[in-house]
């Protein structure tokens, strides 16, 4: 399979061999998944806590995703209880008469004595002192999205891009620019024992010029 983001960035291809050893299988045969909307760190590209605020744009980021999501048949909204992604799955669940359940589990890998630094050069494959090693994170994703994917379905996972990067690799997505963006709607759906995600299309931002989030390879973490 082809993964071309993860070639670009140091320490994605392991993700990829850590989720192909050990496949994913949830009992559902589609999904809806969301990365929160963008904060301040994002745009700065340091690595962030868990209470770190939308910015102003990730607001609107959040809100224009609730409501290209309120037309789905969404019937369960499971989200990281890091702030970020909390309040971008409350704005979705608002529109969609539901109550997010948030699930520790779906925070973004803890990186530890690096929070507060610069991520432009961000390695995956690093074991930062205090934080996880890239297997213990993958591990604690394949339980929290096993988990998330078990409820009433169709369910939305609101957590975040280390998330998404090791759910595509344990479903064996390929990962590109279209899915990466923050607060850009997605639809993983397995056909013919393959699964395949769907980047929703959203329109423009005012002043923003393209349909999906911004930056989408900005500050992952």
């Amino acid at each position: 399979m082809t993964h071309p983001m993860p070639h670009a960035v140091p320490g994605l291809a392991q993700i990829v061999r850590l989720g192909a050893a050990h496949p994913f299988d949830p009992a559902c045969d589609h999904f809806y998944f969301l990365r929160h909307g963008q904060t301040g760190r994002n745009a700065l590209r340091i690595f962030q806590d868990v209470d770190e605020p939308l910015s102003e744009l990730g607001l609107m980021q959040a809100a224009r995703a609730a409501g290209r999501l309120a037309g789905e048949p969404i019937r369960t909204v499971v989200c990281s209880d890091a702030r970020r992604a909390f309040d971008t799955a409350s704005a979705v669940a608002a529109r969609l008469k539901l109550v997010p359940t948030p699930e520790a589990r779906l925070r973004e890998r803890h990186f530890g004595a690096l929070i507060g630094t610069s991520s432009a050069n961000i390695d995956w494959a690093c074991e930062p002192e205090g934080g996880e090693t890239l297997a213990q994170f993958v591990e604690r994703k394949r339980a929290a999205l096993d988990a998330a994917l078990a409820q009433p379905g169709p369910v939305l996972v609101v957590a975040h891009g280390g998330t998404l990067y090791a759910l595509a690799a344990l479903l064996g997505v390929p990962v590109d620019a279209d899915v990466l963006g923050n607060a850009q709607p997605l639809r993983f759906a397995r056909r013919d024992g393959v699964w395949r995600a769907e980047a929703l299309t959203l329109p423009p931002l005012p002043g923003q010029p393209g349909s999906t989030g911004q930056d989408a390879g900005a500050a992952i973490a």
